[in-house]
């Protein structure tokens, strides 16, 4: 079966278990099991003859030979098994569940990826297929799983910007499902770009380090990750079940890509002795960070400068509240700028997030040695908001979208920079000298605003009310949490 005609047949399968109520998310998972399984299968027979630490009792042979209810009872029972096995295989099949109930479509998708050899099948087939999926989850809106995922778009400008070198170590915090690990991968496997047997094995073993601590997300990353041929069936994983929050890193990273979370609390849910649930703002209490605060996003921008090793670099996502924020936003933004160099911030156009309602930006910057002199000189801004309008259906953000910036960027040497008219310069006294330390920066004036005739299509307007709304709630619910409730009369 040719590569087209197989992608054309899984998808086909989804859309079958779609009318049964069995959603992108729930079809990926049960895909994700199987196709392990089967892969784990491959590894076992010539040339491989690995050990796969797969039980005998629960591999795919014992698996692919029943039919009707003894193949959904024995697939229950693999997935109960392998889940407290070690390793790789315990964290691909933690806390797993059928979500496939017509056991006859279980045997017709157990077949479908019997038929197949997985292992020897190109990477980027396999991984294409599976990125579509994950793709297709994202525009689910009601799953949630769209939180997830960055747009690809955006992932390959920061990559290309950033130029991560080979034997270099790359981490995320929030992983998601891995996308900036496959982006870092693309790079150093780009055309023209010749790994030797060392570096090729780092690159597999050695360059990605992640925490996702969504249980079902980090199954879909480190899935996602082994399709692309990084990562090991019988090793521990390369992505954590853990808060990154929790403690200072361990281990220090050259480079940290990230789109940290955009929910602004850290919250804790509990049960009070009313049997009722609540939710708790959650701080950490760490020595390393230059402020206490339960906002989740300026936690998680003082985790990622902990992160760095002091030649470090980072590119993180992070929404327009961070750049602006009084409070703990202020002190930790005058910190930023002085112990880091931060260089280079782009303002990113709203409507190409799944989470509705989010401006956010791409920030740039370098880590930088603790001799108390302010690092930052000035920074770079690039306007890819003003008068620029997408959606993710009509009109989505694309890779020739963000072109300019890149060139703008000049990744070959940074400091070689030209102003355009969206490509503006900022001493770093006057970014201080501004109200709060605010780096919510811009100066092009809004079309729309001057010329009505000019406004975007229906559809694209449609779609910007929409996140403004969105925004302006998400405000709204971050004062109404921030202020003190009032005792019951």
């Amino acid at each position: 079966m040719n590569t087209s005609t197989l992608i054309q047949k899984v998808w086909n399968f989804c859309h079958t278990l779609k009318d049964d109520g069995v959603g992108y998310g729930d079809y990926l998972e049960q895909l994700t099991y199987l196709l392990f399984l089967k892969m784990a299968h491959e590894y076992t027979q010539e040339p491989y003859n690995r050990q796969t630490h797969v039980p005998k009792s629960c591999d795919w042979a014992s698996l692919r030979k029943k039919t009707g209810e003894p193949l959904e009872a024995h697939y229950l029972t693999i997935l109960q098994r392998l889940g407290h096995e070690p390793g790789m295989l315990g964290a691909i099949f933690f806390k797993a569940q059928n979500k496939i109930q017509d056991p006859a479509k279980l045997s017709r998708l157990v077949q479908m990826i019997d038929a197949e050899s997985w292992v020897g099948m190109d990477a980027d087939t396999k991984g294409d297929l599976y990125e579509g999926l994950l793709q297709k989850n994202a525009e689910d809106t009601k799953s949630g799983a769209g939180q997830y995922f960055t747009p690809r778009a955006v992932i390959q400008a920061m990559v290309e910007c950033v130029r991560p070198e080979p034997m270099k170590t790359v981490a995320d915090p929030a992983c998601g499902t891995g996308g900036f690990f496959l982006g870092v991968h693309q790079w150093l496997t780009r055309p023209g770009q010749t790994l030797n047997k060392k570096q090729a094995a780092f690159l597999k073993d050695k360059t990605f380090h992640g925490n996702e601590i969504v249980a079902s997300t980090r199954r879909l990353c480190l899935m996602n990750l082994f399709l692309h041929n990084v990562g090991d069936m019988v090793e521990e994983p390369l992505v954590q079940r853990a808060d990154a929050l929790i403690s200072e890193p361990s281990q220090h990273f050259d480079y940290v890509l990230a789109n940290p979370p955009f929910g602004k609390k850290s919250s804790m849910t509990f049960t009070n002795e009313e049997g009722e649930e609540d939710r708790d703002a959650l701080t950490y209490e760490r020595q390393d960070f230059w402020t206490t605060t339960s906002n989740k996003q300026l936690n998680f921008l003082q985790h990622i400068v902990s992160m760095l090793k002091v030649t470090g670099k980072a590119a993180v996502v992070l929404p327009d509240n961070v750049l602006f924020e009084g409070g703990a936003g202020e002190k930790i933004r005058r910190k930023w700028l002085e112990t880091c160099d931060v260089h280079t911030i782009l303002r990113l156009p709203t409507g190409i997030f799944y989470a509705q309602g989010v401006k956010a930006n791409v920030v740039f910057f370098d880590a930088a040695p603790k001799d108390g002199r302010t690092h930052t000189k000035g920074v770079w801004f690039y306007d890819l908001r003003t008068n620029k309008h997408f959606t993710l259906k009509t009109r989505t953000l694309g890779v020739s979208d963000l072109q300019d910036f890149v060139t703008c960027y000049h990744p070959e040497s940074r400091h070689q920079r030209t102003e355009t008219e969206r490509f503006k310069h900022y001493p770093v006294a006057d970014l201080l000298a501004r109200d709060k330390a605010s780096l919510d920066v811009f100066w092009l004036k809004d079309d729309s605003l001057n010329n009505l005739a000019d406004l975007p299509p229906p559809d694209v307007l449609q779609q910007e009310i929409i996140d403004h709304l969105e925004a302006a709630l998400v405000a709204f619910r971050d004062v109404a949490a921030a202020l003190p409730c009032s005792a019951g009369v």
